[in-house]
């Protein structure tokens, strides 16, 4: 399977996302297609071989729209091309309003009694009246042609949009407005009651100036990714033998040499090749305090050097970096759909269709039936048209996604899709990780029991065995080891013993490293004595047993301490009414005490790494939607086998690849933060669909003169154009509301 995305030029409401997302599913290679209207998106994955980038572009060109191949927000220029786009529809609108106004003090003067010149008086001179009000609408319909453009192909091709609603609207308005010019050319002067040249250029003046603010809302939205985007530089400099050379970015090479002045941003990913400095990396960790960098260890673009000189190799592309992939995950987020969406997407649809019937019907009510006229039945069908908004249906949930994922990023939380997003606030029990989630992930040897006195090298000896493994209680040995100065000895015959530890040879002797289970499965005698010491060991430590020959000689604690705000964590999830679970490799007695310490209400001890998956399978059936939280290095099975997988604190590929929602942060309160914002997102989602649908079943019968009938007043087709823009507005303000709520 391949996956793509593409910008897409012509959209302007949910009929034609919907439109698009149609005409590529047809295709018959295609596996998902979806539109997002707010960043105008369109993410598809097909089958490669099966299907071109060319047939993607034709199959949406022939639906009346343009598909470009996307790349990143890097090269595209989000901001740039909305700021291009809100210029364009500004200068539209301000060309417009320089004839629109003139026309409406004309057409409206004599009923609001304002001077007009004799020459173009409706009373003394109806023709020019008429004449003038032409000559001046005609300027205003060419400049917005755009809506006929996109609104008369849609028509045509039998998928309406919001366009065609305008544009069948406006020209019902010119040309009746032509046919009442002919009458009064022709001497009928009291056709000058039936212009509606008017109508037409203000609808059509509103609405541009509605598109041109709901585009400045919509850049408002895109500002997490601008942020982020702020962080790269443009240049670097790039050793060349002795010269120093500074270069573009995008000229840089895997394996190049970078040099990074006191002050300046980190460029590239890349290891430090010579050099020391401190680095503030409080874009990826949150942390205030800088780290140290030295020789062989890694930086990251976009972190800040401090005052060292620091010469880098290059060891990942641009668009691999860890700050690439932060933006590719907003991305994807803020372009995604969530499953809420799909509400919107069954009734527009069906909308715009449903809206020229509604529109018809209206006209031949009031002519037919209530014998009103052409110019007042006319004009109550326009108003109908005009004032039906798929465009705020449309924007509804994808502008509060794309502003909530937003919000989140700068608070250091990344959903991978708009569907995280959405299902986080639905999750009913949490299962957490104990080591570097719960706890520091920084355990320390806290006490050593020699068993047997005439052993002094123990610490030695079993640190050489665990600088073999990759186990944090097994570098917590070598630490300790490493502090006191001692010597590490060679091993033979390494081998790791799956959840229990480890075993080998240190000059032919034979030890055995790891829990109780590894020393009964090799029938190490435990005395009761022992058993009575272990008993009065902190509960909350791990106990490392050691054996050599088959003999016990040492006991050695570990404790990891529990994370400032665990407890705060969970007493949030539980006020929120979710169930916590821990889920642990180590012993029974060290879990259910850090569980008791932080207030956790179950406990699964003695896990091994491959039953993670398993138990959180099992969890799922009878728990409801279950998110796995833990650090994404060792539990990336766990992680990837949850509803929802939440990595913490971890900017590893493999946290980036199994985890739904990445916590850039080491406090766990984030996922408070995260939960908190899931709810509010979709808060404002439903409220947009709500005020959306609300606007549209309560506006539309109210167009269509159901009040007028009952003695009421009649919507006027501009006021009507007004406020279908004002809808589209309120949709997007409201998204925005996310950026400053308090969470």
């Amino acid at each position: 399977m391949k996956e793509e995305v593409y910008l897409i030029d012509g959209m302007t409401c949910a009929a034609c996302a919907l439109t698009v997302e149609k005409a590529v599913k047809k295709l018959a290679a295609t596996e998902t297609a979806n539109v997002n209207l707010t960043t105008e998106k369109l993410r598809v994955t097909y089958q490669e071989n099966a299907l071109t980038s060319d047939d993607i572009t034709k199959a949406v060109s022939e639906a009346g729209y343009q598909a470009h191949l996307y790349l990143s927000e890097v090269e595209q220029d989000l901001p740039k091309r909305q700021d291009e786009k809100s210029k364009k529809l500004w200068q539209q609108f301000l060309w417009s309003s320089l004839f629109t106004i003139p026309l409406l003090y004309i057409s409206m003067g004599s009923m609001l009694g304002l001077p007009l010149p004799a020459i173009i008086s409706p009373m003394q001179a109806p023709k020019n009246f008429a004449l003038i009000q032409l000559l001046l609408s005609l300027p205003v319909l060419y400049l917005n042609r755009s809506y006929y453009q996109s609104g008369f192909k849609s028509l045509f091709k039998g998928h309406p949009n919001m366009d065609s609603l305008v544009a069948l609207a406006t020209t019902f308005a010119f040309i009746y407005s032509l046919f009442a010019t002919k009458q009064i050319l022709s001497g009928m002067a009291h056709y000058q009651h039936s212009l509606y040249f008017e109508s037409a250029v203000v609808i059509l003046t509103l609405i541009t100036l509605g598109n041109f603010f709901e585009n400045k809302s919509k850049s408002r939205t895109s500002q997490a990714i601008q942020k982020l985007l702020a962080l790269k530089s443009n240049e670097v400099r790039v050793i060349r033998g002795d010269q120093q050379e500074l270069i573009e970015l995008s000229q840089v090479q895997l394996g190049d040499q970078v040099m990074v002045k006191p002050g300046e941003k980190i460029p590239v990913d890349g290891q430090v090749l010579s050099g020391q400095s401190y680095v503030d990396e409080s874009m990826l960790t949150g942390e205030s305090v800088p780290n140290e960098k030295k020789v062989g260890e890694s930086v990251y673009t976009g972190t800040i050097n401090g005052q060292g000189n620091l010469i880098l190799k290059v060891t990942k592309r641009q668009e691999e970096t860890f700050l690439a992939q932060i933006i590719q995950l907003v991305e994807n987020a803020q372009s995604s759909k969530a499953p809420i969406a799909k509400i919107a997407d069954q009734v527009s649809g069906i909308f715009v269709p449903i809206v020229i019937v509604l529109a018809l019907i209206t006209l031949l009510f009031w002519l037919l039936v209530m014998k009103e006229g052409m110019t007042f039945s006319l004009s109550t069908a326009i108003a109908v048209l005009v004032i039906a908004c798929p465009c705020a249906l449309g924007l509804a949930t994808p502008t509060a996604i794309m502003v909530g994922s937003g919000r989140a990023a700068e608070l250091g939380i990344l959903f991978k899709s708009g569907q995280d997003l959405e299902q986080l606030q639905a999750v009913k029990t949490i299962v957490f990780d104990k080591t570097g989630t719960i706890t520091q992930g920084q355990p320390q040897v806290s006490q050593i029991i020699n068993l047997d006195p005439n052993e002094k090298d123990l610490l030695a000896e079993v640190a050489s065995l665990e600088a073999m493994s990759e186990h944090p209680l097994g570098q917590a040995i070598v630490a300790k080891a490493k502090a006191e100065k001692l010597v590490l000895t060679p091993v033979q015959d390494f081998k790791t013993i799956t959840g229990q530890g480890l075993a080998g040879k240190i000059k032919n002797q034979e030890f055995l490293v790891g829990n109780k289970a590894l020393m009964e499965s090799h029938q190490v005698t435990l005395s009761q004595q022992l058993l009575e010491q272990v008993a009065t060991l902190p509960e909350q430590g791990t106990i490392v047993y050691l054996a050599k020959n088959k003999e016990l000689k040492a006991l050695i604690l570990i404790e990891d301490q529990v994370k400032l705000d665990s407890q705060k964590t969970i007493q949030e999830l539980h006020k929120s009414g979710i169930k916590t679970v821990l889920l642990t490799g180590d012993n029974q007695r060290t879990a259910q005490a850090i569980a008791n310490q932080v207030g956790i209400d179950q406990v699964y001890a003695e896990v091994m790494p491959d039953q993670k998956a398993q138990m959180i399978e099992s969890l799922k059936g009878k728990e409801g939607l279950v998110a796995m939280v833990g650090d994404g290095i060792n539990d990336a099975p766990a992680l990837a086998s949850a509803d929802l997988g939440i990595a913490v604190g971890s900017g590893t590929d493999i946290a980036i690849e199994s985890a739904n929602i990445l916590l850039m942060h080491p406090q766990l309160l984030d996922l408070v933060t995260a939960m908190s914002l899931s709810r509010k997102t979709i808060h404002i989602i439903k409220e947009n669909l709500f005020w959306a649908f609300f606007y549209n079943v309560l506006m539309i019968p109210v167009a269509m003169g159901i009040l007028h009938l009952f003695g009421g007043p009649l919507l006027n087709p501009m006021l009507a154009g007004l406020a279908m823009s004002l809808s589209s507005i309120s949709v997007v303000l409201n998204a925005l509301r996310l950026k400053k709520v308090i969470l």
